[in-house]
């Protein structure tokens, strides 16, 4: 197989590529294509001990790859992941250009990815904040049904990008440098994630909102959130509040949590477990603790979920899309 890696030199890029080693995806007769803007091309990028140079998306295109795991942002995404999938190269992106689209399947594999069928050329990736959050409600909606969701998160810079990296680091040493945020963010909590919309929240907020719906297949569900960004590099941290239309039993919930997959049970308050991005970071799992029933209204539940927003809320997930297409034979 041809595996195309667009925006290889990003930083989703580089979890990609580690992602894609520690998984065995590339086989020993498999074609890597490592491929960026014009600006990187020509960079080698070592991978599994071999050097591979970056390639322009043009020549990717012609090379006419399987799978191009996409992460190059949204406008490169609505230009060239039509022009891959003429070329019969199925996509997955990790923008946010096709996850609201009727005619794209947004997938978390856990959940729904027996919706995929060979047909599907391109795929989007859900956003960050929402996979961790999803993975944890889906099997609570298909015993409980959930009526409303509040979901309030402490994300990570990491989702910003490289040079919000940057920004922290600086603001730690007492450097001047380049701004990814309108505010310091060392010792500080800047409450807007991505844009602002019409209505006055961010479109991190949305799709928190909007992808939710589409994952769980449930346009009834009220989703409401605030997203906060926070000076953490591990991961993303979320605070939910669901209300069931059922009532619930906390072993039941626990029991339910634990046996599924992706999911991993830390809620032992009295030896002091429960999730956070510190152990987060590099793992691919989402973290769920914290659970104790809302005792100001009926069927409500609190959880604490957590995980790292450039694994599982991104390259993990891409990739094991990528990984059940193989083993389905749809691609």
């Amino acid at each position: 197989m041809k595996i195309a890696v667009v925006g290889a030199t990003g930083m989703v890029g580089e979890v990609m590529l580690k992602v894609l080693a520690e998984r065995n995806f590339i086989g020993a007769t498999d074609e890597l294509i490592l491929v960026a803007s014009e600006r990187s091309v020509g960079k080698e990028i070592a991978f599994n001990g071999k050097n591979y140079s970056v390639v322009g998306l043009q020549t990717a295109v012609d090379l006419k790859a399987d799978i191009a795991l996409f992460s190059a942002g949204g406008e490169t995404s609505l230009e060239w992941a039509p022009k891959f999938a003429a070329a019969g190269t199925t996509v997955i992106d990790n923008s946010s250009a096709w996850r609201m689209d009727p005619t794209k399947k947004l997938i978390v594999p856990e959940i729904n990815a027996d919706q995929l069928t060979a047909d599907d050329k391109i795929i989007a990736n859900p956003n960050c904040s929402t996979i961790q959050m999803v993975l944890v409600l889906a099997p609570l909606h298909r015993k409980y049904n959930i009526k409303r969701v509040i979901v309030s998160t402490y994300q990570s810079i990491t989702g910003t990008g490289v040079k919000a990296v940057q920004q922290l680091e600086n603001e730690y040493a007492g450097v001047q440098g380049d701004m990814a945020y309108k505010y310091p963010i060392h010792r500080n909590a800047i409450p807007q994630c991505d844009s602002f919309e019409e209505n006055g929240y961010t479109k991190e907020e949305m799709k928190l909102v909007r992808e939710t719906k589409k994952i769980l297949s449930d346009n009834t569900i009220a989703v409401t959130a605030t997203a906060v960004r926070v000076p953490v590099v591990g991961g993303h941290s979320e605070a939910v509040n669901v209300e069931f239309s059922n009532d619930f039993d906390l072993s039941e919930v626990r029991s339910i949590l634990h046996h599924t997959d992706g999911v991993v049970l830390q809620d032992n308050i009295d030896a002091f477990t429960y999730p956070m991005p510190l152990y987060a970071e590099g793992k691919d799992a989402v973290f769920v603790g914290r659970i104790r029933r809302d005792e100001s209204q009926e069927n409500t539940l609190n959880m604490w979920i957590v995980a790292d927003n450039l694994r599982k809320g991104a390259a993990t997930n891409t990739i094991q899309i990528a990984e059940y297409l193989v083993a389905n034979k749809l691609v």
